[in-house]
């Protein structure tokens, strides 16, 4: 990890740059994964399956005994933990429920929003070397109490054809019924298009590596996303009331990812950089990720910066996916934040809880996104449309309000169409 001490502002833009960019190669290949699959459909995900993961399905679709029998497929202390990360972000979802809206603007005029939900969802589930079951709660979860109609679970198989059984335990729980073995851009595929056997979706969920964010990407011009999520990155404020060996977990659990993700550290002398960046190199000698943890370590920075002001300053800038504050009275800070996908308080709080169980959801925008959206929530899975109705009174009241206004943007139509049914109710009077 590079270190900077006070960097001028001149070049926070520098030091703010991600590891990962455009990458033409991939984007072409995607396209063409996507192009085979809207032509050739079912044939085109079992013969893609069989290229990249070597795995020659028999159904595209997991037998359904795999979840029902998912519980004896995994040990019970497994089982215990799911099960409490299931509650806690129930909880916190199930929180989330917003009531419809219904008023009268104006006398006459009644204005309703009702909050729906998405109909049929995709949710793709990164599998290979580190099957990412917990995404599963954090996706299907809120689904189901979006009441979403049709939920299909989309993710690699394994070398036997069938899923991990962490992965089938989580949707168990979560509900999911739906489990299509494909994974990669031509699972963005099948989802955006639909094949044979597939159900096109009306929103396509989840993280996954560069091939299934650029698959999102490309298909985004014809169905929705939830979010274009890049490498995982994370953002930690420390002081001297800090721990140094509870911040270098921090950034080693967010290394680990992969070695395009980003760490960054935060820090008000050199003397707790330098123990910080000595407890990063003790920790990670006893991890098994260390070529992801070392290729992120290669593109992530110390930076110290003597002013808490100019730490708040730097990370809105920044726009961390996750923001760890651990410093002196850390919700001083907080009320800062202006820009962050999820924020930890204090030395008590690593980034892993909301990864996992805390109960809140773990998908998060990346790359800057955390400036203009946030993580996703019961809401990404609804949709709201919105009702009026006018009564007499009601066209009599805002009529020549709407009149005047179609007039002056020259839209005699939409005037008119107000007017005829003014005219009408003068008449009857």
């Amino acid at each position: 990890m590079k270190l900077f001490i006070e960097p001028l502002r001149e070049v926070w833009q520098e030091l703010a740059s991600r590891p990962s960019g455009d990458n033409p190669v991939v984007e072409l290949r995607v396209s063409e994964i996507i192009s085979y699959v809207k032509q050739e459909g079912d044939k085109a995900l079992y013969s893609l399956t069989q290229k990249y993961d070597g795995v020659e399905l028999k159904s595209l679709y997991a037998d359904k005994g795999i979840l029902t029998e998912s519980e004896s497929g995994i040990d019970n202390q497994l089982k215990r933990s799911i099960d409490t990360a299931c509650e806690n972000i129930e909880k916190f979802h199930r929180a989330q429920v917003r009531e419809d809206i219904d008023l009268l603007t104006t006398d006459g005029v009644r204005c309703i929003m009702k909050h729906l939900p998405v109909e049929r969802v995709g949710l793709y589930i990164p599998g290979g070397s580190a099957p990412l079951f917990s995404t599963v709660l954090m996706l299907a979860i809120p689904a189901r109490i979006a009441g979403c109609s049709e939920i299909t679970l989309f993710t690699p198989p394994s070398k036997d054809g069938t899923i991990s059984p962490a992965i089938a335990y989580a949707a168990f729980k979560a509900g999911v019924t739906n489990i299509v073995t494909v994974g990669g851009a031509q699972a963005i595929a099948a989802m955006a298009f639909g094949t044979e056997s597939i159900r096109k979706v009306d929103k396509i969920f989840g993280p996954g590596n560069q091939y299934v964010s650029v698959a999102k990407q490309l298909v985004s011009k014809y169905v929705s996303i939830d979010m274009i999520a890049g490498p995982s990155e994370l953002l930690v404020m420390a002081d001297e009331t800090s721990e140094p060996d509870f911040v270098a977990a921090d950034l080693l659990s967010q290394a680990e990812h992969g070695s395009d993700s980003q760490v960054i550290l935060l820090c008000n002398s050199a003397k707790l950089a330098q123990q910080c960046i000595d407890a990063v190199n003790e920790q990670k000698a006893s991890l098994s990720r260390d070529h992801e943890i070392d290729g992120a370590l290669e593109t992530s920075r110390v930076i110290v910066f003597e002013e808490r002001a100019h730490m708040v300053a730097f990370s809105n800038f920044y726009a961390p996916e996750h923001l760890i504050i651990a410093l002196k009275n850390p919700w001083e800070i907080a009320n800062g934040i202006t820009a962050a996908g999820s924020v930890f308080i204090g030395n008590w709080s690593p980034e892993s809880a909301g990864d996992y169980a805390s109960g809140t959801n773990h998908t998060l925008p990346t790359n800057g996104w955390a400036r203009s959206q946030g993580s996703l929530s019961l809401e990404s899975f609804m949709k709201t449309v919105t009702f009026q109705e006018l009564s007499r009174e009601g066209i009599k009241n805002l009529a020549p309000i709407i009149s005047d206004m179609a007039a002056a943007e020259g839209l005699d139509a939409h005037k008119n169409a107000c007017e005829i049914r003014f005219r009408k109710i003068s008449q009857r009077l």
